[in-house]
């Protein structure tokens, strides 16, 4: 894949976050998905206009997205490269208006996260990059390159990103080994990009996540100098590995922390 392809894919996230704001900004009607999770017209529109993009770039990759999740485990394997979307990550952030809703674009190779873009257009941030192009950026309006923040020497002064909408008892069983530290809640793929910026330290998920939620937040944070990593198996996060497209529980931090 070339750069300048990559910046295409730029302009079709932030085209796509164009899209759902123009739902934001008025009343929409919300729907339940099979698995009673919140639709709307926002998602519907923005997984559209990202499609079309995506198959008139001069490389034409297969492409999963949420909104079009039935594709089957026996096409899925054959694939060695592809895009992974999320049209709107956050939809309950969405419903909120809260403004911490992001479109996401990942580009897979072999199961490794090479190159990502993260919109959020209420904030008008986008974050990109990943190890293809050897660095992550975040551009409002300019790139800034970002950096992993420095790990503190004890168990003081940690910073740790939560979920706005999914605390849960083994989070809080987490942050216990911290020296008070300083909790910051983040709705969608904003949780990872805080680490990729420096903002937080770390980003433990002990909750359910799809592949699509984290694709493009996973391969911007491997640019900025840090990892997912299973938290059972403390093995990096991959993707189109088996039929089930949940993630494992993860940790989202800088290269040199270990569990």
């Amino acid at each position: 894949m070339q750069k300048n392809q990559y910046e295409q894919v730029i302009t079709i996230a932030q085209a796509a976050g164009d899209k759902i704001m123009e739902v934001y900004q008025r009343d929409f009607a919300i729907e339940q998905k099979v698995d009673q999770s919140p639709l709307t017209e926002a998602d519907l529109a923005a997984h559209t206009l990202i499609e079309k993009g995506l198959q008139e770039l001069g490389e034409v990759l297969p492409v999963l997205s949420e909104e079009s999740g039935d594709i089957t485990w026996a096409e899925r394997q054959q694939w060695s490269e592809y895009w992974l979307v999320d049209p709107l990550d956050g939809t309950k952030e969405f419903i909120k208006k809260n403004d911490e809703f992001t479109v996401n674009i990942a580009h897979i190779v072999n199961g490794a996260p090479v190159w990502g873009v993260v919109v959020a257009p209420a904030l008008g941030v986008t974050y990109h990059g990943g190890t293809a192009v050897e660095n992550s950026y975040k551009r409002s309006p300019n790139d800034i390159e970002m950096q992993v923040a420095e790990l503190p020497s004890g168990t003081a002064d940690w910073c740790i990103v939560g979920s706005r909408s999914h605390q849960s008892d083994a989070f809080v069983e987490f942050v216990s080994r911290f020296q008070a530290p300083s909790i910051t809640s983040m709705g969608s793929s904003l949780k990872i990009c805080l680490v990729a910026e420096g903002k937080a330290h770390l980003y433990p998920r002990l909750g359910p996540t799809s592949e699509w939620d984290t694709g493009a937040a996973h391969a911007v944070l491997l640019g900025a100098g840090g990892k997912v990593v299973d938290l059972n198996s403390n093995q990096p996060l991959l993707y189109n590995q088996e039929e089930n497209i949940l993630n494992p529980y993860f940790l989202a931090a800088p290269q040199e922390y270990n569990i």
